[in-house]
């Protein structure tokens, strides 16, 4: 999913109070681009390049359209749970364009506003609310204490491999002063001649091979 296929379809949410379709692997396909600019990043012998920096801004600018799109459609989706919540009309075919995870946050939302609406409005008894819970390979649920707080949350497996990626850093001493500068994190750092800073580790590497830094992480 393309940077400007992704501002298109957000530009189409914008103009509508409605839910548009949309493709139910969008958000999927976007971390797919993403994943696979920063591997083309990870590629380049100086990530400091222009070339770096254009691959690095259009991760950051497809990262900032899909937080868009989400905000978007999930301020309708609220919404559309209120209005059912309160008896009031509301399109169900518009329900029907939501992706799967969506519907299943209209679900949930819609199932706690009408459990809160009998505690308080209609006196009716708590009944606590089973969440199923991501168990181990097996698929077997993991057992939880009595005396145990709040469980955990398991990240599903088909979600690990969009987690954001962490980038190995190393402490330097800024050797002179430097304009500004994206890293391979995405971060911009500015360095001015004495600072002590950690930087990802390539973007380290590259500056320390120009005498621009000097790493001074400690041995172990």
């Amino acid at each position: 999913m393309k940077l400007d296929d992704l501002r298109g379809i957000l530009l189409s949410e914008r103009e509508t109070g409605r839910l548009t379709a949309t493709a139910p692997d969008i958000f999927e396909r976007g971390h797919e681009e993403l994943a696979s600019l920063m591997a083309k990043v990870y590629e380049l012998d100086d990530p400091l390049s222009d070339e770096a920096r254009s691959l690095i801004e259009e991760t950051l600018a497809i990262k900032e359209t899909l937080h868009e799109l989400f905000a978007i459609r999930s301020r309708k989706i609220l919404a559309l749970t209120i209005m059912h919540a309160e008896g009031n009309y509301y399109d169900r075919e518009e329900v029907k364009r939501t992706i799967p995870a969506e519907r299943e946050m209209f679900d949930q939302i819609t199932a706690a506003i009408e459990q809160c609406q009998g505690i308080l409005l209609y006196n009716v008894p708590h009944i606590p609310v089973t969440v199923e819970m991501d168990g181990d390979e097996s698929g077997e649920p993991e057992p939880v204490s009595e005396d145990a707080g709040t469980p955990a949350v398991t990240v599903p497996a088909q979600h690990k491999a969009h987690l954001p990626h962490t980038h190995p850093c190393v402490l330097v001493r800024a050797l002179e002063d430097m304009d500004s500068f994206m890293g391979v994190d995405g971060r911009i750092y500015t360095l001015s001649k004495g600072d002590i800073v950690t930087l990802p580790e390539r973007n380290a590497a590259v500056l320390s091979e120009r005498n621009i830094v000097l790493n001074i992480n400690l041995c172990k």
